[in-house]
């Protein structure tokens, strides 16, 4: 059972929907409830009947022409009923939507979906699964972004493919396992893979690489008369290709899981274009960056409809969003979601929020 209304720290700034009288809060009130369930218009005659108060159809006409002036319902077409606007839209996550607790059902739920990394559940894993819970509950696209990240290696080997290539593993403290084919300079032997492996594990376990590069610089001596000069290229070769993906600083991953929900209930062809440039927005890497970006500018969930912001301003998507922390309250990604403006938001945000405080506590 959801229990009373909870402000979250990202919906602050409500008026309550002072403009408007009680008749017209109403009516504006059963359109935008409409059309998040629905994704239609509705008219004057199906209002009135829904209405808690007497009013006939053309008194509904009235105060929807007076809400329309305002800019917060419009009509789709000639002698269609009325939807939302943007900034109706705006207006009643502000002022309207009460957001409750998470129920107990959905929290177990979540806790079923996301389980702690094990042996045999990485961190990557514990990200795509919150990822495509996310979508599931959502009926759009679950995101989780991880920012770059240094993390603290375990174990390293090479493993000789062929003469000239050797498959390089690195195990992470959170059993994340990367696996990567370099090349071998020629002549290098069996003995000098295990060599170089070994003196990876002896010096670089327990360190990040910026942190072994450091050490590397103190070790030079010892690295001559340690190592083979074959081996010690290999040491540079298994430094390069970990780190190399993420020099530039940019965010390392975006994760998206249910990018097919979005197809459904498309209008026409004009939907599918604008669902493509969101697919593309989405592929560019400096993405990454502004929706942290977004998700750090204010504590909480947050909610940006349509071209509030310009990553999804041209394909009309909704993002609800929330960052996530390290345990030195560092934000270090952010989880959530990313669907049609007629979301269900009020059932949306306190699972985002409590996904982005599940990811936290898993993934110190």
């Amino acid at each position: 059972m959801v229990k009373g209304p909870m402000v979250f720290p990202g919906l602050t700034g409500r008026d309550n929907g002072s403009v408007l009288d009680d008749r017209s809060r109403e009516i504006f009130r059963r359109i935008v409830e409409s059309y998040l369930e629905s994704g239609e218009p509705v008219g004057s005659r199906n209002l009135s009947r829904l209405l808690p108060m007497s009013l006939s159809p053309a008194s509904v006409r009235n105060v929807m022409s007076d809400l329309e002036e305002l800019g917060l319902i419009y009509s789709p077409h000639i002698s269609a009923g009325r939807m939302p606007t943007q900034t109706g839209l705006r207006f009643f996550v502000d002022a309207f939507m009460q957001v409750g607790n998470l129920s107990e059902e959905d929290r177990a739920s979540i806790d079923r979906q996301i389980r702690p990394p094990d042996r045999d559940q990485t961190l990557e894993n514990l990200m795509a699964d919150a990822s495509l819970m996310l979508s599931g509950v959502s009926r759009g696209a679950g995101i989780v972004i991880t920012a770059k990240n240094d993390p603290v290696l375990k174990h390293v080997e090479f493993i000789r493919l062929e003469p000239t290539k050797a498959l390089a593993v690195l195990v992470g403290d959170h059993n994340q396992v990367e696996n990567r084919i370099i090349d071998l300079p020629a002549g290098v032997t069996s003995s000098q893979l295990g060599e170089a492996a070994n003196f990876l594990n002896a010096h670089l376990a327990g360190q990040t690489l910026p942190e072994f590069r450091g050490q590397m610089k103190m070790l030079k001596e010892q690295v001559a008369s340690e190592l083979h000069t074959l081996s010690h290229d290999l040491v540079e070769r298994g430094l390069a290709f970990w780190s190399g993906d993420q020099e530039d600083g940019k965010p390392g991953q975006l994760i998206v899981r249910g990018r097919a929900n979005l197809l459904e209930g498309l209008a026409d062809v004009s939907d599918l274009d604008r669902l493509r440039l969101l697919f593309d927005d989405l592929e560019k890497k400096d993405s990454l960056i502004e929706i942290l970006d977004l998700a750090e500018k204010g504590p909480g969930v947050r909610i940006f409809i349509g071209s509030e912001n310009k990553l999804f301003s041209l394909s009309g998507s909704s993002l609800i969003v929330a960052p996530y922390r390290d345990g030195e309250e560092r934000i270090v990604g952010a989880v959530g979601v990313i669907g049609p403006t007629r979301l269900n938001y009020s059932r949306i945000v306190p699972m985002v929020d409590y996904t982005a405080q599940l990811l936290a506590r898993l993934s110190r």
